[in-house]
């Protein structure tokens, strides 16, 4: 057993210690995932990538509880945290100016590298998510990793446990539901 296995272990158990030192050793693939989510020219919030680790490290401790099996269920719960955070602040800035406009929602299989950092298509993606989680969670959880957490397909395959080419098939049934979500 590995040593962030062994920490996530213990930080499932209530060791804060472990927790904070899983955290440090995790923390630049947690930087990645934010700097994934926040990379477009056009920010979408008013958080930077060490501003969403961060504001998803609070998140973690404020919850109490740890839930992952290991690495990699780790990184998938954080990017689930990192949309929580960035969909909040979307509908914060929402709420703060509001505006008319439809805009075109395009999802394809580089998502991840151009996320629209606009505020309606996160909150129309996010709306569009939930629905897609009330007919197949596991499909939902597939687009969070992918979408809001910018995990590449070998990533989500190791997590399922199941081939690239079978997160390809599903990533693009994911794609045409919420295109008619969205839609």
């Amino acid at each position: 057993m590995g040593e962030i296995t062994t920490l996530i272990r213990a930080a499932s158990s209530g060791d804060e210690r472990a927790f904070d030192r899983l955290f440090a050793l995790l923390y630049d693939d947690l930087h990645r995932l934010a700097h994934a989510r926040l990379k477009r020219g056009r920010p979408i919030t008013l958080l930077d990538t060490t501003s969403l680790v961060h504001e998803g490290y609070l998140r973690f401790v404020k919850a109490g509880e740890l839930d992952v099996n290991d690495r990699h269920h780790f990184l998938a719960y954080a990017a689930r945290v990192m949309r929580s955070i960035v969909v909040d602040f979307a509908r914060k800035r929402q709420t703060d100016r509001r505006g008319g406009g439809a805009l075109q929602v395009t999802l394809d299989t580089e998502i991840a590298d151009v996320i629209d950092g606009s505020n309606d298509e996160i909150i129309r993606v996010h709306e569009a998510l939930e629905e897609l989680k009330q007919v197949d969670a596991e499909l939902a959880r597939l687009v969070e990793m992918r979408y809001f957490g910018g995990l590449k397909v070998g990533e989500i395959a190791e997590a399922f446990g199941v081939t690239e080419r079978t997160i390809e098939r599903q990533w693009q049934k994911a794609r045409a539901i919420l295109f008619a979500a969205i839609n």
